[in-house]
């Protein structure tokens, strides 16, 4: 494959994806992603900044993309409906991407540095949860419990949709992960 070949991040992605499968990602370098992916160690470091960032480039904007749902919720929502909607699109966004969610997810799993890295982009989403659950005039205590119940959900239906067979959309694994918490209050 040339180097000027169009979509460089996206060979990046899938080059560093084979590479963390096959050889792990301590046992994977900048210089082999870039050259499994055709292009210069250069040109990998134009689109990440390291080769975490490979898995992780995206999280701000799957962020601003929920807490943007969460904000447009009806004002007449309550606070996990609106993390529900929160919850949702990030089902939707994440809808033709199963097969790279469950790769990524093995290697996060299989690596302590990267599942560190996880749970800070997990507090950082029931931090901007919080912060949009607050401006919608919920008080601080109830926004702060909604918002890390809502990564918990988040975190429960993911490891389902990427574990258990079948072809499940994410944003149903949402619902009913979300239908199972209703459950546990009213029991």
């Amino acid at each position: 494959m040339g180097r000027w070949e169009p979509d460089a991040a996206g060979r990046l992605r899938e080059a560093a994806m084979a590479l963390y499968t096959e050889r792990g990602f301590e046992g994977t370098t900048v210089a082999e992603i870039a050259d499994r992916a055709g292009v210069t160690a250069r040109t990998f470091f134009r689109h990440f900044t390291d080769k975490r960032e490979v898995l992780f480039a995206g999280s701000e904007e799957l962020e601003q993309c929920m807490v943007a749902a969460l904000a447009g919720a009806p004002p007449s929502a309550g606070p996990m409906d609106a993390i529900a909607a929160a919850l949702l699109t990030a089902g939707e966004l994440f809808a033709d991407r199963r097969d790279y969610s469950r790769r990524r997810q093995a290697v996060i799993a299989a690596t302590p540095e990267l599942r560190e890295r996880e749970l800070i982009k997990m507090a950082s989403l029931a931090t901007a949860f919080a912060d949009a659950l607050q401006q919608r005039g919920v008080g601080p205590a109830v926004a702060s419990l909604a918002a890390e119940t809502g990564v918990a959900v988040f975190r429960v239906a993911f490891e389902r949709w990427v574990t258990e067979p079948g072809d499940a959309k994410l944003a149903d694994v949402m619902r009913a992960t979300l239908a199972d918490l209703a459950g546990l209050t009213t029991h």
